[in-house]
């Protein structure tokens, strides 16, 4: 159980719906966000710097927060939430910004200490990624990461990196909240592009059935998506992950699930709530 690799897979796979988190240190650049109030939330919709794609969301909203189990098998390691902390301004567009965490149990961290943090800036109208910041804290290992994207050009800025990305790239994180709002059909597949720690991987969401699951948030009629990175010697599991979403307009993410060499990893909703869903 002491397995270092083993147990970072069991306790953030949460965060990671691609399941690529490599180790590697950069040093983060620490940034202000500025808060955007109901009552310029007019004049900024009104200085928004131009795109072309705007997505329909009825799935998420500020304020949800969804909070899970982290297994390996039956054995319990630690808990980790997802939420929609609040709506921001950020290159003069609304964004959302959302932060998982993930933390190890009394138990396994009496041996195996785990607190993670992971926050994308997400803009609120087209979904795609402006910011990511990672910061791990996993028994001795520290690390922060920071990726800061300008959309309009088509850049990343990673450690002392530009880089040339895919219009509305999206990070690890973001890129689950851009499925929920999607049409998904059994047997068919989202192609979308994905940054992940210096690289922007082309990633496929497939989707592969039905199913009806219970945890103990409830039991849910599910579309059962498998990420894949359509990428070879990329996507380096044991296994395969895959993703339970309610069937509804909500698609909330009810288990995560990633087989490894012996048994399975598997994040599982226990408690939830809504969030407020907004228009612009």
């Amino acid at each position: 159980m002491a397995d270092r690799s083993l147990i970072h897979k069991l306790l953030v796979s949460v965060v990671a719906l691609a399941g690529l988190m490599p180790l590697a240190y950069f040093v983060s650049v620490e940034i202000q966000i500025a808060e955007a109030s109901p009552e310029d939330s007019a004049s900024v919709m009104a200085s928004m710097k131009p795109f072309d794609r705007a997505v329909d969301n009825i799935a998420f909203g500020v304020g949800e927060k969804l909070s899970f189990d982290i297994n390996y098998g039956f054995i319990n390691a630690g808990t980790a939430t997802m939420e929609v902390v609040r709506l921001i301004e950020w290159e003069q567009r609304p964004c959302y910004q959302i932060v998982t965490r993930a933390n190890s149990n009394s138990f396994f961290s009496t041996f195996y200490k785990v607190d993670d943090r992971v926050e994308s800036i997400v803009d609120a109208v087209g979904l795609f990624s402006w910011r990511f910041e990672k910061n791990l804290r996993e028994g001795s290992y520290h690390s922060n990461r920071m990726c800061t994207f300008d959309q309009l050009n088509h850049l990343a800025f990673y450690n002392d990196d530009t880089l040339e990305v895919a219009p509305f790239v999206q990070d690890v994180l973001s890129v689950l909240y851009y499925v929920r709002t999607q049409d998904l059909e059994v047997g068919q597949s989202l192609f979308l592009e994905n940054f992940t720690d210096g690289k922007d991987y082309p990633l496929e969401v497939r989707i592969l059935k039905k199913e009806t699951v219970t945890v103990d948030a409830g039991t849910f009629d599910c579309i059962v998506v498998e990420p894949l990175l359509r990428s070879v010697g990329v996507f380096k599991h044991e296994g395969r992950l895959k993703v339970w979403l309610t069937d509804d307009y909500l698609k909330m993410p009810v288990i995560m699930k990633s087989k490894v060499l012996v048994g399975s990893i598997s994040a599982e909703l226990t408690a939830y709530r809504l969030g407020e869903i907004e228009a612009f």
